[in-house]
């Protein structure tokens, strides 16, 4: 019998397992929600305690990148963000998913993400809307060259989901995960993603991530400024992505020590860092909605968040439990945007406060694009999380400028050093 294959039938299906990492993939959010506020809640009733309370997050964060461990240990796929998997999968030097990974990835997310490893919630999202596509084009007769294409549709409808862009979700499966445009790939992913996002909102309401208010478009002739900001966040792009190959490599050789008890020592630095300050922990969100929304933090601070962070989020990811990286480097670079303000404010003195806010969300989508290397993704991402246009000038020039220096250091894309250490297909 003749599997149906046109057009029609694959948009039909990835309409329909939209809807399902929709509501999925809803509510995964939901529970991380509902995670950082138990987590905040806990480290304020701690500093109220007398000694040793301050012992409290250490053994909440270690428990729950050891219970994230073990989801792991029965679903070893379930390791990491997934997306490596899913370019694996759709370039055929993969298996595509299996249903299990499903509850695990949903689970374990919750369990490493909710204990406030800085971990992003995109990655297990993809993962799961990757194991939704595989399900549903096997149940709908498709073809395997087709069936590899829909997991990577429905897994950028899932990053779309988890970052409530649809027009990101599209990009993100063109730019980073297939590297292609094809008719046949672009129509049922603006489905996929497009039923997904409708859905998600159904359940947290139509509006962006964060919340801006209108910002001014920079003077033309601060344009070099973002440019050179741009430059410097390539380079940092490129120390981060290093680090993260780096700490991967030697948390992994440590000789003789189970991964997950790997996973519980680095759950407990975690927790140590979360009782100093809940807002170097976790996905990020929070801290880069203080900054985006105008909120002021002393340079200190500022400081501290930062290299809190950078070194947090690979050491997170080294632990091998389910989480990805994407929504950690966004308030890096917000973060990262705050800062450069800060120092050019002590070398060049001057009102620099009306410029925290584009250079944060110029930070944001350059130092996603410096590491992902995915440029356009990155700025309609950001775009649409932040719900503002007017800074897509300053926002192209900085993130081009990112993207430049990472090139010309010959530093591959993150994404793609990761597939390089999945186990090749046979």
């Amino acid at each position: 019998m003749t599997k149906p294959t046109g057009t029609l039938w694959i948009c039909v299906v990835a309409t329909l397992a939209g809807v399902g990492i929709g509501f999925v993939g809803g509510a995964f959010r939901w529970c991380l929600h509902v995670a950082e506020r138990w987590r905040v809640e806990l480290v304020e009733w701690v500093h109220q305690l007398a000694d040793p309370g301050w012992v409290v997050p250490i053994a909440f964060a270690a428990a729950g990148a050891t219970a994230a461990a073990l989801v792991v240990r029965w679903v070893p796929l379930a390791a990491g963000s997934g997306i490596q998997h899913v370019e694996a999968v759709y370039r055929g030097t993969a298996q595509p998913p299996g249903l299990l990974l499903l509850p695990a990835k949903f689970i374990g997310g919750v369990l490493a993400i909710g204990s406030g490893l800085v971990l992003g919630r995109e990655g297990p999202t993809v993962h799961m809307g990757a194991v939704i596509g595989t399900q549903a084009a096997r149940r709908a007769g498709l073809a395997e060259p087709d069936v590899r294409m829909m997991q990577t549709v429905l897994g950028g409808a899932g990053l779309a989901v988890a970052f409530n862009a649809p027009i990101g979700g599209v990009l993100f499966t063109l730019e980073e995960a297939t590297k292609s445009v094809r008719m046949r790939t672009v129509l049922p992913t603006i489905f996929a993603a497009g039923t997904a996002v409708a859905c998600s909102r159904w359940l947290f309401g139509d509006h962006p991530d964060f919340g801006v208010e209108p910002v001014a478009a920079p003077a033309l002739a601060l344009l070099p400024v973002f440019v050179v900001f741009g430059l410097a966040t390539g380079g940092l792009g490129v120390l981060y992505s290093r680090m993260v190959l780096t700490v991967l490599d030697g948390v992994a050789a440590v000789p003789r020590v189970p991964m997950i008890a790997k996973a519980t020592v680095i759950g407990g630095l975690v927790g140590l860092v979360m009782l100093l300050d809940p807002r170097a922990v976790g996905g990020g969100d929070t801290v880069t909605q203080l900054i985006v929304g105008g909120g002021a933090l002393a340079l200190p601070v500022v400081l501290f968040l930062l290299a809190a962070r950078l070194v947090a989020g690979p050491l997170s990811y080294a632990s091998a439990v389910p989480g990805g990286l994407f929504a950690p480097l966004l308030a890096v670079g917000a973060l990262w945007g705050m800062l450069f303000v800060g120092g050019l404010n002590i070398l060049w003195p001057n009102d620099g406060a009306s410029l925290v806010v584009p250079m944060a969300i110029a930070g944001m989508a350059a130092f996603f694009g410096a590491v992902v290397r995915a440029p356009l993704t990155a700025v309609v991402l950001v775009i649409e999380m932040t719900a503002t246009t007017s800074l897509t000038v300053p926002m192209l020039a900085a993130t081009a400028a990112a993207v430049l220096v990472a090139e010309l250091l010959k530093s591959p894309p993150i994404y793609d050093s990761l597939r390089a250490k999945l186990p090749v297909r046979r």
